[in-house]
């Protein structure tokens, strides 16, 4: 089991395809995706070496694993990339998370490669703040694909970023819907970065001032389960759908953290704010997943207690593309 020295452990991995994406959000990419630097210009991790880092990582308890981006639809080979992960020995959940641009004409190839669960970015329900936020207006396409990955049966959760000069005004619009539709609706805390300094100083919104509202509407909170993400969620009789809270400023986030990152050039990233990845390049193109295994065990007992958020320091973390977040 991969544990480190504050006896947590890893049942979950983040894996990232590509760093590239298509949306230019403004709390993320407002001038659109620059390859820039030498580890944007290496070639992303092939289905077959994803396959060994997923092996690796299986090997080692991991349990769950989530397909992310910049924005994973725009590598063709996206199903190829599913099927190896579902494959593999040890694995019992896949999960993708995606703006939803290709979501419509791909779900039903996603999920019969193996795909178990979605994640949809829904930063507002309104066609015109949606484009003024992503800068395309795909809010239409998005909800579509929604739509037909629940007809699918695929768990379906849509993550909202909250912001406070966006859509924060659209708090009731965001439950009105969740009352009707089974999906699981996350708000996530902005997150200072590189490159997001006064975009996050006038737009970030505590979660828990909306974990007051919650509460105080008689929704109630759910136990987490050992593989699942950083949220809170919440459930509520008269509501289809739940709520969740991502709440990186809050007290102990960093204490139950059971997740680790792999970039799609083969870093390791103990943690999304981490000053720097470990390039596990070389070990992933070798193809031994035993040795690689090895190296991710050795590298864990690094990691520190928590981030440095509240100080202010993003780390190496320009933007969330360059992760998924």
């Amino acid at each position: 089991m991969l544990t480190d020295e504050f006896g947590r452990r890893f049942f979950y991995l983040r894996l990232s395809v590509t760093d590239v994406c298509n949306f230019r959000c403004n709390y993320c990419l407002p001038d659109g995706y620059q390859c820039t630097g030498a580890q944007a210009r290496k070639r992303p991790l092939s289905v077959a070496e994803v396959r060994t880092v997923v092996r690796a990582f299986a090997s080692l308890g991991t349990e769950k694993v989530r397909i992310t981006g910049g924005e994973p639809s725009l590598r063709r080979d996206l199903p190829d990339l599913i099927a190896a992960t579902s494959g593999a020995a040890g694995i019992r959940r896949v999960a993708i998370t995606s703006n939803g641009y290709r979501l419509a004409s791909e779900i039903d190839r996603w999920r019969d490669a193996g795909l178990d669960q979605l994640n949809v970015s829904v930063d507002s329900l309104d066609p015109h703040q949606f484009e003024r936020i992503t800068g395309h207006h795909k809010l239409e396409k998005a909800l579509r694909g929604i739509e037909r990955a629940l007809e699918l049966g695929v768990e379906t959760k849509v993550n909202t970023v909250l912001l406070r000069e966006y859509n924060l005004g659209e708090y009731h619009k965001f439950l009105q819907w969740v009352q009707a539709t089974p999906v699981t609706l996350r708000f996530i805390e902005l997150m200072r970065t590189g490159d997001n300094r006064s975009f996050f100083a006038s737009n970030h919104v505590s979660g828990g001032d909306i974990e007051k509202r919650l509460l105080r509407d008689g929704w109630e909170r759910l136990t987490r389960h050992r593989s699942a993400g950083p949220a809170r969620e919440y459930r509520h009789p008269d509501y289809a759908g739940r709520i969740g809270l991502i709440t990186p400023y809050s007290k102990d986030f960093c204490a139950d953290c059971n997740r680790l990152r792999m970039s799609a050039q083969g870093a390791l990233h103990l943690c999304l704010f981490a000053e720097q990845g470990i390039d596990l390049r070389e070990a992933i193109v070798g193809g031994d997943h035993r040795a690689l295994a090895e190296l991710i065990r050795a590298a864990v007992s690094g990691k520190t207690a928590g981030h440095q958020l509240a100080g202010g320091r993003a780390g190496a973390t320009r933007n969330l593309a360059m992760l998924g977040g």
